[in-house]
């Protein structure tokens, strides 16, 4: 285990910041998510920890000792690409044998270390195979095993999931948890999907532009976004943003509520939806409406999203006019011109 630390972390690419001063720390065995769209500065990032990338300027540091300038092989550092990178005419065992050769590890320690790693992501019954022979989620599983059998001090894994199927993508996500939790190793998980950040982090840092927007737990970012790019960003559908004026009030899908199921004294905001497509995806219905009253006038009708957690049908159609109602206790506030979270309508967040 180890903890990962960058300081004041850029990279440039001519005049381009691809990485614009980047401060990040780890917790020891942690799994931190960098998650962002693309261009954001996040895959830069990651190909600076495992030194495929020098630094413009800044710092990075394992346990308290730079590592810039440290050749990738002298970093104790395993990386798992999208492609998986394995080796077509090696046999499984020959792909996961390659780093243990390359340094020099004895016979029998080498045979120890495999039995172990492919009994811990249970392909045993792979090791004579070739890669064109096995699944994408097998596949995951051999790049996972040629990175583990290192005994990395630090992961680094840039988008392993975006190649295999939708159907596969969920039980590999429990997968890597599972063997996140059974190692502890300190892991860099690197992915512009955030169910992904969202259901395998222990902490997820938002990056857009090369800077980090915000750090936090998933709860914290779903829940209170520091600022307009996160509060968009997060959440599928994402939360809602409402202008108002002097504020932009936030508030996520599914606490857009129906007026008369709020008391008046807990409201925040009312408004008069226009009911303009319903979407049902089994256990829930999204509803999205235009905001036709309860707000500042403007060119554009305002668009909300709600969210009815239920498998019946709602009791409004299409075309139809509704009052929907945000508690109090569910709005959150932000400031027009600098986006960032505020308490209130002209209250500076503390």
């Amino acid at each position: 285990m180890a903890i990962l630390e960058t300081r004041a972390l850029e990279k440039h690419f001519g005049r381009i910041p691809a990485v614009n001063g980047i401060d990040l720390t780890s917790e020891d065995g942690e799994l931190l998510a960098i998650l962002g769209p693309s261009g954001s500065g996040k895959s830069t990032l990651m190909r600076m920890v495992a030194g495929l990338e020098e630094p413009s300027s800044g710092d990075i540091l394992v346990d308290n000792e730079s590592i810039v300038g440290v050749p990738p092989k002298r970093r104790n550092v395993a990386m798992v690409f999208q492609n998986f990178a394995l080796y077509p005419h090696m046999s499984v065992r020959e792909n996961i044998r390659f780093p243990l050769v390359a340094r020099k590890v004895p016979e029998a320690e080498q045979q120890q270390k495999i039995d172990w790693v492919t009994g811990i992501l249970e392909i045993e019954n792979l090791l004579e195979r070739r890669p064109t022979r096995l699944s994408g989620g097998q596949m995951q599983r051999v790049a996972l095993a040629r990175a583990l059998v290192r005994d990395p001090e630090l992961f680094v894994f840039d988008e392993p999931l975006s190649s295999l199927d939708a159907q596969i993508r969920s039980q590999a996500r429990g997968e890597l948890r599972e063997l996140h939790d059974r190692t502890r190793i300190t892991t860099l998980y690197v992915t512009h999907d955030q169910l992904e950040a969202l259901g395998l982090a222990d902490r997820v840092a938002v990056i857009h532009e090369g800077r980090i927007h915000q750090l936090g737990t998933p709860r914290e970012l779903y829940e209170n976004p520091g600022n307009l790019f996160v509060a968009g960003f997060i959440g599928d559908p994402p939360m809602n943003l409402i202008d108002l004026g002097d504020t932009i009030l936030g508030a996520r899908p599914e606490h857009l509520l129906e007026a008369d199921s709020v008391s008046q004294e807990e409201i925040a905001v009312d408004l008069d939806v226009e009911i303009e497509h319903l979407e049902f995806l089994g256990a829930e219905w999204l509803i999205y409406g235009a905001v036709r009253g309860g707000v500042p006038e403007g060119d554009r009708a305002p668009r909300v999203i709600g969210r009815l957690r239920q498998a019946e049908p709602p009791g409004f159609g299409t075309g139809e006019r509704r009052r929907f109602v945000i508690r109090q206790s569910n709005a959150r506030y932000f400031d027009p011109q600098s986006g960032e979270r505020t308490n209130g309508p002209g209250v500076a967040a503390a």
